[in-house]
């Protein structure tokens, strides 16, 4: 007995050994994602998007020779289960070297923790408050250790503000062209809102009272009726696609003759679809230089990562998860740095953030915008990609058909590259 007793402890110690051998092997990566909360509409297939990803990366080598551990937790949109799951990933003995988040207001709430943790988070939040590494703007509390990609809400809202402006004089409009804010009283839609109402007032807007409509779809009746009885010619949708598509038909039926603009997160293939004839001509921005399907190079890429969770290549994937694939791949390029220089720690990671200018990652060309990052600027790109949805008859039946036909068209509308200002940093 003492000898079997002697046998089963060397194998345990020998599998504790193996599992942490293992665990060494590994990097740590946490990844946010709402499947079931009040962004789920846009939320699913980014998250599928990072997981997808991920997989990918480990099926072909991982990062430095070591398989990509990722965590992924379908939060609910909820900020204290993001908190408790940060506190989790920054476990002193299970801390993460990254972390891919979601929101505005959980990202915004982690910002400080982030950089005491020195744990990077390339998130879905756009929100300019994240692009102030160093909080010299006064605008927002530093957030050296926060990264997202594409044009933030607001340098997005500005574009499409100037888009609007020259839409208004070629129409041969007189008078002040009046813009309304729209959006939920939250952390997310408002994040754009103080820098729109600034640029609409510079470029000689009348802005109107913004208008609120919550996050989650309902009857807006009310106010598409407020909408009406304002005259206003602009309105920008700052949720995402659900509710939004609530507010476009509702628009519609009470008549209201308006020009919406979308939040990146307010429009895609899918709200096109549900939304029908309502979604005829919204303008919106996209992130990426073509969507599903587009003749680019990195097409090839993106159709391979796809295949991870659908081996048919069946299933049409929107602009978001085509975007999450361009985020998931600058992470895993700011890792493999890391992993070549010292190790995947935080502090790694984030200089690996900095080491390319006008950087597209390998085998993605042609998909993902240049991006450059520095130390003293997280506006990772100033392009902005206007689309408009153009809706050519019934939008019922598979999206992919719907597409293939041109039933569904997103069309390009104009780049506008807005100046790298240092005033507009962080706001």
């Amino acid at each position: 007995m003492k000898k079997k007793s002697l046998l089963s402890t060397a194998s345990l110690v020998l599998a504790i050994a193996v599992m942490s051998a293992s665990a060494q092997a590994q990097i740590a990566i946490g990844h946010l994602a709402d499947y079931s909360g009040g962004t789920s509409d846009v939320g699913t297939p980014y998250g599928q998007a990072v997981a997808d990803t991920f997989a990918w990366v480990n099926k072909n080598g991982g990062v430095g020779g070591k398989q990509l551990s990722v965590d992924t937790n379908d939060y609910g949109y909820q900020v204290p289960k993001a908190i408790a799951l940060y506190k989790k990933w920054s476990a002193p003995d299970s801390k993460v070297a990254a972390i891919m988040g979601w929101g505005t207001a959980d990202t915004e709430a982690l910002t400080g923790f982030l950089a005491q943790d020195k744990i990077p988070d390339l998130s879905g939040s756009y929100a300019a408050a994240l692009t102030d590494p160093e909080g010299v703007s006064g605008k927002a509390k530093p957030a050296p250790y926060n990264f997202f990609y594409g044009p933030s809400y607001s340098d997005s809202l500005r574009a499409m503000l100037m888009w609007a402006a020259e839409d208004w004089k070629a129409k041969g409009k007189s008078g002040k062209p009046k813009f309304v804010h729209m959006g939920a009283n939250h952390p997310y839609p408002n994040a754009p809102k103080a820098a729109g109402e600034a640029m609409a007032t510079e470029l000689g807007f009348e802005v109107l009272p913004p208008l609120v409509f919550a996050l989650a779809p309902g009857d807006y009746s009310a106010q598409c009726l407020s909408l009406k009885s304002s005259g206003a010619n602009y309105a920008y949708l700052g949720n995402t696609a659900a509710s939004n598509i609530s507010v476009m038909k509702a628009c519609k039926t009470a008549g209201v003759d308006i020009q919406f603009m979308g939040n990146v997160w307010g429009m895609d293939e899918n709200a096109a679809k549900t939304a029908g004839d309502a979604a005829d001509g919204v303008i919106f921005p996209l992130r990426t230089a073509v969507s599903w399907g587009g003749d680019a190079p990195g097409m090839k890429t993106v159709m391979e990562i796809s295949k991870m969770s659908d081996p048919t290549g069946k299933v049409y994937r929107p602009v978001h998860y085509i975007a999450a694939v361009c985020s998931a791949l600058y992470m895993k390029e700011a890792l493999d740095w890391a992993a070549k220089n010292g190790g995947a720690t935080g502090d790694n990671v984030v200089k690996g953030f900095y080491q390319k200018k006008d950087w597209v990652p390998a085998g993605m060309e042609g998909v993902c915008n240049a991006s450059t990052w520095t130390d003293k600027d997280h506006r990772g790109t100033l392009k902005v990609d206007l689309y408009r949805t153009k809706i050519a008859g019934a939008t019922d039946g598979d999206l992919n058909d719907l597409m293939a036909k041109g039933t569904i068209k997103l069309e390009k509308v104009k780049t506008i590259e807005l100046p790298r200002k240092a005033e507009l940093l962080g706001w």
